[in-house]
């Protein structure tokens, strides 16, 4: 297993693809942009993102299994939230790359949505 030492600490690459798989599907960034603005609810998210409720309930336990979305009661319902706030950063550091990459990502033929 191919491993960096960063900051005393060990990271795998594996581990990286890993947490980049979290982010690498349409459905699962449309619910964590809009959960970077605010917590919702499933049938909240559903109004605000258009995706089907389904879709939003399989996405979200994928990422809370994953660490990237935490989840509170709110009376009868759930309400979901980002987990950690350098979620949203890299998402806006990813925005920021794009405005330097985005023609090559627009080109390449490598990794299509399916």
């Amino acid at each position: 297993m191919a491993q960096i030492v960063m900051d005393n600490k060990t990271t795998t690459i594996e581990q990286r693809a890993k947490l980049l798989r979290g982010f690498a599907d349409t459905s699962r960034l449309t619910i964590l942009d809009a959960l970077a603005k605010s917590p919702f609810v499933v049938q909240e998210l559903v109004a605000h993102t258009g995706l089907t409720q389904p879709n939003i309930s399989n996405h979200l336990r994928c990422l809370l299994e994953c660490g990237l979305v935490a989840s509170d009661r709110d009376g009868r319902f759930v309400r979901y939230r980002i987990s950690n706030s350098r979620i949203i950063t890299l998402l806006s550091d990813v925005d920021a790359l794009l405005d330097v990459v985005a023609e090559g990502v627009e080109a390449c033929d490598n990794y299509r949505e399916t």
